[in-house]
This record gives structure tokens, sequence and C-alpha cells, in this order.
């Protein structure tokens, strides 16, 4: 048998694997006398939650429960997410939130204060959220996983130079070596020149801890499908670290550029400081676009992906034979936006990496750049 021929094989196979998966499930929703919602199944899959979920729906779902870690007037609460059912039951008087305060854990107040059971629906209780919740969140575990990972990863190649230093690479020194060389001589180095090596293990870290988690998202099993890098909040510390590098990194030049900014003429300077007021804005507006174009991208990805799911669901609650008609169309563009992720996972490394470099060069300052463009010539 030929490769081309194992290839197509194989990819026939994937195929109809997916088509019976997801043609089982829309007869599963068609029996189903709830109307779907994509809505909140999307939502669902793209927001934290407090466990891990595996397969299934409702009480028939497979959930790995998570620690829930929580300190309620100054004594800590610490019990597993499971103890709540589901969001459907309470664990003495601590219960998940609704309304205003749903995908939080609140605490059941009068008569419910150390209650534990099942929650009648539509009941009226008196709550609070709690304030100090430092709970191991699906997020959470997979920021641990990711990071287990990565040391495993590296601390391998760096055994391996260690002790074969002079071997052709082979394995994961092989697949990393070139990536690491790329980022070195396209990326670090152009943007801080002879500062490179004392800035390249944090970029180097920040590239790699942004793929290796854009690729875990995308595997619909556990240990993947953790939605890490499109949670603001993660992004958002990944985008704080690089404002901290670039400010205490930065030079006196780099400030001077900032408050008296050179090739502009001096009535936006005085008696109204336009430019100056402009460029410490941007200074701020810098990390926020990192911030918001890493989290923007790897969340649409994901909504767009369920999106092309949840079709099936939708024209099968309409009549089951267009739902199997779709089922094809829907897999295939959703295969197609898989593929896509994958682009997009190396992109947004590599555009955070990229830039992160280019605002601490910027930082550096204008004198040591040009004596970084000497040494680079010379």
């Amino acid at each position: 048998m030929s490769y081309k021929s194992f290839e197509r094989r194989l990819a026939a196979i994937f195929c109809t694997l997916i088509l019976l998966f997801a043609c089982q499930n829309l007869s599963a929703a068609t029996e189903e006398t709830e109307k779907f919602d994509a809505g909140p199944f999307i939502i669902e899959h793209v927001i934290d939650s407090y466990g891990w979920h595996i397969c299934g729906d409702g009480d028939k779902s497979v959930t790995i429960p998570l620690p829930i870690i929580l300190f309620d007037e100054g004594h800590p609460v610490v019990f597993m997410s499971s103890k709540l059912h589901h969001g459907e039951a309470a664990y003495n008087g601590y219960a998940m939130g609704w309304g205003d305060n749903k995908g939080s854990i609140v605490k059941l107040d009068g008569d419910y204060a150390d209650y534990t059971g099942h929650l009648e629906e539509g009941e009226m209780y008196e709550n609070h959220v709690c304030k100090w919740d430092i709970s191991i969140t699906k997020n959470v575990c997979a920021l641990f996983i990711s990071l287990i990972l990565i040391i495993c990863i590296f601390l391998s190649v760096a055994k391996r130079y260690k002790e074969h230093p002079n071997e052709v690479p082979s394995g994961l020194q092989a697949l990393l070596e070139p990536v690491i060389v790329f980022l070195q001589d396209e990326v670090i180095t152009p943007s801080l020149g002879r500062n490179s090596n004392k800035y390249a293990p944090y970029l180097l870290t920040l590239f790699f801890f942004i793929f290796l988690n854009n690729m875990l998202g995308i595997i619909p099993i556990f240990p993947g499908g953790a939605n890490l890098t499109g949670n603001i909040a993660v992004t958002g510390v990944l985008a704080v670290i690089t404002f901290f590098v670039t400010t205490f990194s930065s030079g006196k030049e780099y400030w001077k550029d900032i408050f008296n900014t050179p090739g502009v003429p001096w009535w936006l300077k005085i008696p109204l400081p336009l430019m100056p007021l402009v460029e410490v804005i941007g200074i701020f507006t810098k990390p926020f676009v990192l911030m918001v174009r890493l989290f923007a991208n790897i969340t649409a990805g994901h909504i767009i992906t369920l999106a092309f799911v949840s079709l099936v669901f939708i024209f099968g609650q309409m009549n089951p034979a267009i739902g199997w008609a779709v089922s094809p169309v829907s897999i295939f563009f959703y295969i197609f936006m898989g593929l896509m992720e994958l682009l997009v996972a190396f992109i947004q490394a590599f555009v955070f990496t990229l830039l992160s470099a280019m605002y601490i060069g910027m930082a550096i300052g204008e004198e040591e750049h040009e004596e970084e463009a000497a040494v680079v010539e010379a």
C-alpha cells in the first residue's frame, strides 16, 4: 500500500468516525423535548468552569471534579466540585450562582446557610458571592498541565544538549531547535541587538507557553479543550508582564522621546502637550492591544468551530433528515476551521512575541540601538 493510499484511507476513517459521532449526538438531541440553544452551548465550552467536562450532558455528563477553595469570613472552605452535582445542589450552604451571579460560587443565607442537598429550580434563595475564591478551575488546571509539559520538554532537550553536544539533533531537539533559531535570528536579535541574550529566555518562554496552550485548546479531549489563551485574565497577565519588562528596561532616551517627541512641530507640545499625552497613552495601549489581540483571535476561532457543530443540532431539530444532510457540510467546515486554528495558534504566539520584542527594543534607548546596529553590521 502506498503512502498516499494509506493517507486517504486514514482520512476517510477519521471523517467517518466524526460523522457517526455527530449523527449519534443528533439522534440523542432530537429525542430530547428541550430545544437546543446554541448560545449557552458555545459559551459553556469557551468560559472557565469548576469542573473539567469530558462528555455527556446534564445528569449523564462525565466531569473530572476539581477542588473548590474559598475563604469565607476568614475560614478556609475546601471541597470538590462534584459535591454541587453540576450546579443542581448545595453543599454546606455553598452553591453555584445563578442570574447575575452565574458562574460563581455563592453562599446561601437564611434557612439554607448550612444546607446540603438538591436545590429546587425556581425557588428563591438569599445568597452572596464569595469574595475570596482561589479554586482550581479548569483554566488553572490547564495552566499547571502546560507548565509541567514545558518544564519536562525543555529539561529533556537541555539534558540531550549537555550529554551529546556535538551530535546531530534528534527527537524533540530536532523539532524545537529550528523554531528557537528562527525566533532568535528573525525576531529577538533584530529587535534587541546585543541585548538579545538578556531577553531571549523571557521571549522564548512567552512564545512556547502561548503556542502550547493554543494547541492544547484545539484538542477536544482531556488534557486539551481548555480555553486558556482565550481567557482575557491570562492574556492580560502576559501583557502586564511585557509592560513591566518594557518599562523597567527603558532608558532615558525612551522617556525623552515620549515627553519631547523629535520631529514634531512645537505647537503640538506647547502650550497644550498633545503629543506627550498621545505618547503616554500609547504606553498603556500597547499592552492592551497585546491582551485583546490574543484573547479575541483564540476565542473567535473556538466560537466559529463550535458554531459549525451546532448547525447539526439546529437543523436536526427542524427535521432529522435535514440534520443528517447538513452533518457532512458541518464536519467539513469543522475540520477546515481546525486546520485554520493550527495556523492561528502559531501566528498568534509569533505576533505576541514579536511585538513584545519590538516594545522592549524601543524602550532600550536610541544610543544603545545605534551601538547594536554597529555590532550587527560588523
